[in-house]
């Protein structure tokens, strides 16, 4: 048998000239060139055709095809061929081919979304708090912290400083991550992760976003946790643990930067700063 090649860098499998462009990846598996695919649609079965055949006689492993919007004419074919949905963004959805004769491996789609809740307490011991235009809370006079979700690309702490400059105008300063907490089946049967931080306010002046809230305040910290939304068990451990932080009495996750690799952006790694024998990291 012809030794596999593995070489994991770029590689145009051009041994015909009707297979498509595509490279390997580090798992041996292959990632389909989506600026050269065909536009015809018989031209594509057929390269697809050749293709599937090459890369079974290399005992390659997943396919991942991505057919852009201008593409959209190929995802039938690609499904014909064996081809399953694996996820979609607004310009392109991404299908997976298995070709190993045993249980496929590949990763599934995301499975969470990740939102995020600010806590941001001045030094009058006022909360920062609003009132959502839209969703399950509209109009009913409840007053919670901010809340939202962390873009694709963006880190946690740096979610919750965004979320709340949008709805307020007010600039923070992260502090610490409290606690999470995981549910499941929210959004078509996907999985929700929150992460509850503590902010220090930067500026107090506030202009709410028109669009998404209907009112903005620095409310009375007793007031807020003694409104009947809060009194639920677990949006009640949320505030009293926030209390807590705030006061000293209990210790969060803070962040610092790390690189994993030479040539990787830095990641943020969340642990308890205050109590680490590392306070000095940069």
């Amino acid at each position: 048998m012809e030794k596999k090649d593995n070489d994991y860098g770029l590689e145009n499998l051009l041994l015909s000239s009707n297979c498509l462009s595509c490279e390997v990846d580090p798992y041996d598996g292959i990632i389909v060139d989506p600026s050269c695919l065909p536009t015809d649609v018989n031209s594509f079965i057929d390269s697809l055709h050749d293709s599937l055949a090459l890369w079974k006689s290399q005992e390659r492993k997943g396919v991942w095809l991505k057919l852009p919007t201008e593409n959209a004419n190929l995802v039938f074919p690609a499904i014909e061929a064996g081809f399953v949905y694996h996820h979609a963004e607004p310009n392109y959805v991404m299908l997976t081919y298995w070709i190993p004769e045993v249980p496929c491996t590949l990763p599934s789609n995301a499975s969470h979304q990740v939102g995020v809740g600010a806590f941001v307490l001045n030094e009058e011991g006022q909360v920062l708090a609003v009132q959502e235009k839209n969703g399950p809370l509209q109009g009913s006079g409840v007053w919670k912290m901010p809340t939202g979700l962390v873009n694709q690309g963006e880190d946690v702490h740096e979610g919750a400083v965004r979320e709340v400059k949008e709805e307020t105008g007010i600039d923070t300063e992260f502090l610490e991550v409290i606690g999470f907490r995981q549910g499941h089946q929210v959004l078509f049967e996907k999985s929700d992760i929150f992460f509850l931080c503590v902010l220090r306010p930067l500026s107090m002046t506030i202009l709410k976003q028109d669009t998404e809230i209907e009112a903005a305040q620095w409310m009375d910290l007793e007031k807020f946790a003694c409104q009947p939304f809060v009194q639920n068990s677990m949006l009640r451990k949320m505030v009293d643990m926030c209390m807590a932080c705030t006061q000293g009495r209990y210790r969060g996750f803070g962040t610092r930067a790390f690189h994993a690799g030479s040539e990787r952006m830095p990641s943020y790694f969340y642990y308890n700063v205050h109590d680490s024998m590392e306070k000095s990291i940069p």
